[in-house]
């Protein structure tokens, strides 16, 4: 197991850590580490490295950060990384491109420890239409909102790369994804368990010069999409295959239409693989249902586990005001 690594904080405050996730990002992440440490004078930061083929690990190292690096290739990955490797009791998540503003987090942490929350999210705020493409911004609502009609609508920016944690909520999160999705999880997880969750606008600027997105619109907005389904399947199975339990018998049915109005008007069956099909869907419909069942109750012992856990780990104030 890699080593715990503890994040130092303020005399009268928790310890903080600032995880940065980086890959090529050597046109910001100097910028990025000196604006947290002005804006967060006390807190740790931590830069993990996924396989720059630049020099963003020397200038991040360099600038004053602690650098780490992970080989496995994906956002997903690091953060499963960094939450299992630093040791703290709040912890802020921003990415290395210098689009989030770090001024904006002392009053994040603030609203995060004055009422008592486990996920602070930044909402970007923006006018230029560079840093947020109207293609993004409208994949973000549709994603968001798909989210929100199934787990609860709590959230206005899901694929926000900005958060604040509690202890409590990074060490009880399981980190299964291993792209971009993983804000998508992020979100699910705190959703599900009924954490305490708090929201706060917060300016977005374009990437500075010689600094390029690594998130494809397509591929990426398609995996995402692809992971809020398995993660309704997998937290919500009533809903999932009651859905296509639905789906099934509805399908059975139009099949069976022609077959009952020839058996109607001539009292035969001449359509026997119609009919066998249409037989044969209805009764899956049925045995989705009864899967959606039995899934959905052991669903929901997995849940109450990882509520246990979540509950396991003293709350933030405890940790450090003792």
């Amino acid at each position: 197991m890699p080593p715990m690594i503890e994040a130092e904080g303020s005399p009268v405050g928790p310890r903080v850590a600032v995880l940065i996730p980086c890959y090529n990002e050597q046109a910001s992440i100097a910028r990025v580490v000196r604006d947290f440490r002005v804006a967060l004078p006390y807190a740790e930061i931590y830069v993990y490295d996924n396989n720059s083929k630049d020099d963003t690990a020397k200038l991040a190292r360099e600038a004053g950060a602690r650098v780490a690096r992970e080989r496995l290739q994906g956002k997903g990955n690091v953060l499963r990384r960094m939450f299992s490797d630093v040791e703290a009791d709040v912890y802020v998540l921003v990415d290395g491109d210098d689009t989030y503003e770090a001024s904006s987090s002392p009053a994040m942490i603030e609203l995060l420890l004055q009422e008592n929350l486990d996920m602070v999210t930044g909402i970007r705020v923006t006018n230029i239409a560079s840093a947020y493409r109207p293609g993004h911004r409208f994949g973000n609502t549709i994603l968001t909102s798909m989210v929100a009609s199934v787990f609860g609508d709590r959230v206005r920016d899901m694929l926000s790369g900005y958060r604040i944690f509690t202890r409590r909520f990074v060490k009880s999160f399981p980190a299964l994804s291993s792209g971009f999705e993983t804000e998508t999880e992020l979100t699910v997880h705190a959703l599900e368990l009924k954490m305490p969750l708090g929201e706060m606008e917060t300016p977005y600027r374009d990437r500075p010069v010689g600094s390029a997105s690594k998130l494809n619109t397509y591929r990426d907005g398609i995996r995402i999409l692809a992971t809020i389904v398995l993660l309704v399947k997998e937290e919500k199975p009533l809903l999932f295959f009651s859905v296509a339990a639905a789906a099934l018998f509805f399908c059975g049915l139009i099949f069976s239409i022609p077959i009952f109005i020839e058996f109607h008007r001539t009292h035969l069956v001449p359509r026997f693989p119609t009919a066998f099909l249409s037989l044969g869907l209805v009764s899956m419909s049925f045995l989705s249902l009864v899967c959606g069942l039995v899934l959905d109750s052991l669903a929901r012992g997995r849940k109450e586990a990882k509520r246990m856990v979540y509950l396991s780990i003293p709350l933030l104030r405890q940790s450090w005001e003792a």
